[in-house]
This record gives C-alpha cells, structure tokens and sequence, in this order.
C-alpha cells in the first residue's frame, strides 16, 4: 500500500464531510485581528505557542509545513509575514485559497510531501511553521534533514507532535467503553497492525493512518539533524474531545528548535 495515497485522499475527504476541525477555515474576524497585530497561533489543543519563540513576522520568509486547512497560514499572511504553505491536501490547500481570496491574502500554495522539500532552495525561511502531523508520515530523519537545510542560519521550526503513548491503547475501547485496554506495542504503524478485515474497512471508509514515533525519533532526530532545542512544553485534550486520555496523561508535545548561526552561538 502507498500511505501517502491513502492519507492525501483521507485528507480529501475530511474536507468534504467538514467534521473535521482541522479542515475548518478561521473566521474573516480572525483575519482582521491578525491584521492589527492580535493574533495566537497553535500547535496543541488549548496552549497558544508563546510569542517569545517567534521572530518579528513582518516580512518573515515562512513555510506552513503540512499545515493546509485555512487556518494557521492566513494568520501568518495577515501578520505581515511572506507565507509559502505545503501540503500534500489540495482540498486542504483549497481551503486556504479560499481564505486567501475571501479577505485579500497573498500566499504561495504548494502541493507536496513533507519528507521532499526539494523544490525549495538552502536556506530559504526564517521560520517552519508544523502542526502535528508527523502523526500520519512513516519516517522522521528526511523530514528533519529537509526542514534544517531549507532553514536559514539562526532561523526557528516549530513543530507539535502526538504523546506517541496513546498508542498503546485499543481506540475501540476507548471510545466505546471509556476503558484503557493495553493492546499495540510501540512504535505503531497502523497499516502493519491492523487485521486484513479493519485494514480494509479503514480504506473503504477513506479514513487516515497513523504512526507512533518514539521520543528519540521526535526530539533526538531534531538534534541529529543539527537543531537545538530551546523550547518544549506539553498539552492536553479539550474537554469537548471526549477523550478520556486526557485525564491521565498529555496528549501533544510541542518543541521550538533552532539552526544556530554559527558553531557554540547562543540560538
């Protein structure tokens, strides 16, 4: 099976149907405060990345990695930053042209995979800008490599990712029984677990993949890639998730890393 395929038309379809909340776009009046220089920016559920670890956004060279859906890209646009999003959506990019047109944005749209940056030249942005979605790609180590080269010297990614824990548990006991059933051993990979039998209702119901990655991918692959950390924090679920997990445990970490200017320079 291709995964991309497979998560590029879950992705589609959630556009569609429109119950996912990622693929929602912002309000014009969210736009509008972006504008006058009132705005907040995610990477978890209830905790706004603090404005300390952005640079100064006007003018900024930003990449939205796989960040498509209308919602952070425009914020960015708004704010005065020169904003390049991809992902690998084009219903999920056309939500953000929507936008863009909607309230008089300039963005360039890209369609592409996170793990191939290769139609952008070394050191192109001052800023990588990814929400959790590392959640639904097999490997990290490209992803990292690429993010570091097309980042200038001294330039900032943030990234959120899922508490790759949760993915212990049976989701179908969970969300039926409220009950923590230990089943899948870690690191998950969805389509290598699954039975043939939810393997195919998975692909009939266009629903997407999802991998666990384990903290040394997530954090130690930022530092083999050349990174420095100067940032982390952890969140939970809302209480409208419904997900129980959230009473026990978090459930997305966020990091701020950075490509020194030079070797022993403070970030």
């Amino acid at each position: 099976m291709n995964i991309q395929i497979l998560n590029k038309a879950a992705w589609n379809y959630a556009v569609e149907a429109g119950e996912n909340p990622y693929t929602k776009v912002i309000a014009a009046e969210t736009v509008a405060a972006a504008r006058a220089g009132q705005w907040e920016l995610y990477l978890s559920d209830q905790r706004p990345v603090p404005k300390a670890w952005f640079p100064p956004l006007r003018g900024c060279q930003v990449l939205c990695l796989a960040s498509g859906g209308g919602q952070q890209a425009p914020i960015f646009a708004a704010a005065g930053a020169v904003v390049t999003l991809l992902d690998l959506s084009p219903k999920q990019l056309a939500q953000d042209h929507y936008v863009a047109q909607r309230d008089g944005l300039t963005m360039r749209l890209i369609e592409g995979d996170m793990a191939d940056l290769s139609v952008f030249a070394d050191q192109s942005f001052d800023l990588i800008y990814n929400p959790p979605s590392t959640l639904f790609v097999p490997e990290l180590e490209p992803i990292w490599r690429e993010c570091y080269r097309v980042l200038k010297a001294g330039g900032t990614l943030l990234t959120g990712f899922a508490n790759p824990d949760e993915f212990i548990f049976d989701p179908d006991a969970l969300d039926d029984e409220g009950k923590f059933v230990v089943k899948y051993p870690l690191p998950y990979r969805e389509a290598e677990t699954l039975s043939p039998q939810a393997l195919e209702k998975r692909i009939r119901n266009q629903a997407m993949f999802h991998f666990s990655h384990s903290m040394e991918a997530q954090l130690g692959g930022l530092i083999q890639a050349g990174f420095v950390l100067t940032g982390f924090y952890e969140d939970r679920r809302t209480e409208a998730d419904g997900n129980p997990i959230r009473h026990y445990m978090p459930t997305t970490f966020v990091t701020r890393a950075q490509k020194l200017s030079c070797f022993g320079c403070d970030p």
